[in-house]
């Protein structure tokens, strides 16, 4: 299947590392040019000329923390101007917040977490979305969480901070469809990246186990008995980035081996 994405322009936030990656590795497949960014500039200079040397296109970086709304806009701007003057394709993409009780987190932890996780996306997007719109064709892809579906009880400000982005991206969707721009979520279950080997180290040593025993009790509750690759889920988000996919629109799509257990 063509994808229609050869000459398209992405901007890919996290792109160096983990799913952001995943998902700039899978565009620049498609022919994608491809604007990184990341904080750590080695990561980015490493990604960049990986996805030069395998792919031949244009990799641009960028370093900003997405915690710095300034630097992350300036980012953005920057990328724009390296892109053409359009962005195509927006992935959206921030760190996860370390796992806490329930109870007692403080109030400066959920007020910096929401700026990094949730303001943030919602600042880029604001700044990429009226282009797309005035040129009729844009997606939006952020990436969250099943845990907005299934909440991860060591997780309690992913599920909640995510799930706000939940309302955020429909309502969006809404409001931009009848320009040609779409707006989906990702939400990766257990994908085998650095922050699930974080994740089960952490519930390891928690747990007084190994964190080989902790990832075979996980991958004994997924339906296909096993985490699922960055290549996967990478593969998900330019199908959804794609002509083929211009239908879809204001929906989450889970990429999670079966792990959650609605429907």
């Amino acid at each position: 299947m063509d994808l229609g994405l050869r000459g398209r322009t992405a901007l890919v936030f996290g792109g160096s590392k983990g799913l952001g990656r995943a998902v700039a590795d899978a565009l620049a497949g498609e022919g994608t040019t491809v604007a990184l960014v990341a904080r750590g500039r080695e990561a980015l200079d490493e990604a960049a000329g990986t996805m030069r040397e395998r792919y031949g296109v244009a990799v641009h970086t960028f370093a900003a923390d997405v915690a710095d709304h300034a630097a992350v806009l300036a980012a953005v701007a920057d990328a724009e101007r390296a892109l053409g003057g359009r962005i195509d394709i927006l992935v959206n993409n921030t760190g996860g917040p370390p796992p806490t009780d329930p109870i007692g987190v403080e109030p400066s932890l959920w007020a910096a977490q929401f700026h990094a996780m949730v303001s943030s996306v919602i600042a880029v997007t604001d700044a990429v979305v009226p282009g797309m719109r005035a040129r009729r064709w844009g997606r939006v892809l952020t990436i969250a969480s099943t845990t907005v579906i299934e909440p991860n009880p060591a997780l309690m400000l992913s599920n909640a901070l995510r799930s706000a982005l939940v309302g955020w991206s429909k309502t969006l969707a809404d409001a931009v469809a009848g320009d040609g721009v779409t707006v989906n979520l990702l939400l990766p279950g257990r994908i085998a990246t650095d922050r699930t080997d974080f994740l089960d180290a952490t519930a390891a040593t928690a747990q007084g186990v190994t964190a080989d025993v902790v990832r075979a009790a996980k991958s004994a509750g997924i339906p296909l008995g096993r985490y699922g690759t960055p290549a996967e889920f990478g593969a998900v988000a330019a199908f959804l980035a794609s002509d083929p996919a211009s239908y879809v629109t204001g929906t989450m799509m889970r990429i999670d081996g079966g792990m959650v257990r609605s429907v």
